[in-house]
């Protein structure tokens, strides 16, 4: 990763983080505010997008699914509901996914690697599709 991009996203990060938490909603849908960024192997390439819950969904491209699979994990990314049938290749192409923010008011950073974007596909579902 260049240094310009990693300064990118880690300016990007800090604005993020600095924004105030959002309060819980009483109604159980959850609410909250990410930065997720998806990496190749070696950093070779990076993307990310921000994720906002409920509201209008900053820039993903599936804001509503995203933040319904969010919502029924609780807000963790280790939690989103697995897609068991997904049939992948067994492929070596490796890829990194993180989360950064808020759900709820609880601070959440997580980041995960998969030997390929089929099993992060299958792991997170819409979360990381952008």
């Amino acid at each position: 990763m260049s240094v310009r991009t990693t300064a990118a996203a880690a300016a990007t990060a800090t604005a993020l983080l600095a924004l105030p938490p959002a309060p819980a909603q009483a109604d159980g849908k959850g609410e909250g505010r990410f930065l997720l960024t998806v990496s190749g192997a070696q950093n070779t390439w990076i993307r990310g997008v921000q994720l906002v819950c409920p509201g209008p969904g900053g820039h993903h491209p599936h804001a509503p699914e995203a933040c319904e699979s969010l919502r029924l994990a609780n807000g963790r990314p280790d939690a989103l509901p697995v897609d068991l049938a997904r049939v992948c290749t067994q492929e070596e192409d490796p890829v990194t996914a993180t989360a950064t923010g808020q759900w709820n008011g609880a601070a959440v950073a997580w980041r995960k690697t998969f030997p390929h974007a089929c099993a992060l596909d299958a792991a997170t579902g819409p979360v990381f599709r952008f």
